[in-house]
């Protein structure tokens, strides 16, 4: 497996710190700088297929692999309370976001608070996948305040809570969903840090992510889970397994050559081997001797030699 840095956890550890304050601020970014809640006033996360997609994409996601991997030091049950202890901390929040998203969505022009939340995503897919297009892109949360200033509506300000409960269910759920991720690659972490390409599934992520924002947009039905796919075809094609019959291995019929020569040199009868290196450097020696000798003494004589000699 590549020892993957991936761009977004690796700038946010230089600013947090590394261990569980890292996956508290990765995991609790998309609440702090509005991602979840545009979402969620998008009506994103209002089916069960929206919730498990926001949280695998947003609050899991390949950010949430590379730390837990990576970054978590200690014992799996360590790692396990270290994931609980942040998820203590997320879900609430979400849960908040998601049952007050009436009074932001009566401040706001959706029409236009929609397009910004969509651009936001695609900014963080980009980031994803590749850190030297991140540092041209702004940051997300700059994105976000944008759109709520050219979307702000002082004047429809109303204080209103969710009318229907699965909508809350649904966003507490996506949280939950993305705590689960990590909590699962806290339990597998031997596991997939010898069988999972985290290259590779940073890659895969951001792709499904970047199709996230067409399900906002309204351009794929939300009951198609396109991103969800894209999601589960990464998860496949992340699994890359270190075959104990791989060529580095020099087990198999296609071992290299230098894996047959360290074997006959094994082999070898211990006692024999002096006296083929003498006999090696007395003609390595009788060689450069012939060729500095211009007396015709044991070398080639000088019609026979190379032109370049």
């Amino acid at each position: 497996m590549s020892a993957s840095r991936h761009p977004i956890a690796l700038r946010l550890e230089r600013q947090v710190g590394e261990g569980t304050r890292l996956l508290a601020t990765v995991m609790a970014l998309p609440l702090v700088d509005g991602i979840f809640a545009a979402l969620v006033l998008a009506g994103a996360v209002s089916t069960v297929l929206g919730m498990i997609e926001v949280g695998l994409l947003i609050f899991g996601g390949s950010a949430t692999l590379a730390v837990v991997l990576a970054e978590m030091e200690g014992t799996r049950a360590e790692q396990v309370k270290k994931v609980l202890l942040v998820g203590a901390l997320v879900i609430p929040v979400a849960a908040l976001q998601a049952a007050l998203a009436p009074t932001i969505e009566s401040v706001l022009a959706m029409a236009i608070f929609e397009r910004f939340a969509a651009l936001v995503i695609l900014a963080i897919a980009a980031k994803t996948a590749s850190a030297s297009i991140g540092e041209y892109l702004p940051n997300p949360g700059a994105i976000i305040g944008l759109g709520m200033v050219a979307s702000f509506r002082p004047g429809g300000f109303e204080f209103g809570l969710v009318a229907e409960p699965m909508f809350v269910a649904y966003g507490t759920g996506a949280a939950a969903v993305g705590v689960g991720f990590a909590l699962g690659v806290a339990l597998l972490a031997p596991w997939l840090r010898g069988n999972v390409d985290i290259d590779r599934f940073r890659f895969g992520s951001a792709v499904a992510l970047g199709i996230l924002p067409l399900t906002i947009l309204g351009v794929i039905p939300t009951e198609a889970p396109l991103a969800l796919a894209v999601l589960g075809v990464t998860a496949l094609l992340a699994f890359s397994p270190e075959g104990a019959d791989s060529p580095a291995s020099g087990t198999g019929d296609d071992a290299p050559p230098a894996a047959a020569d360290g074997g006959a040199l094994d082999d070898a009868d211990p006692d024999e081997a002096p006296d083929a290196e003498s006999r090696a450097f007395e003609a390595a020696d009788r060689a450069v001797g012939s060729v500095e000798d211009g007396d015709g003494s044991p070398g080639a004589s000088d019609g026979d030699r190379a032109p370049w000699l």
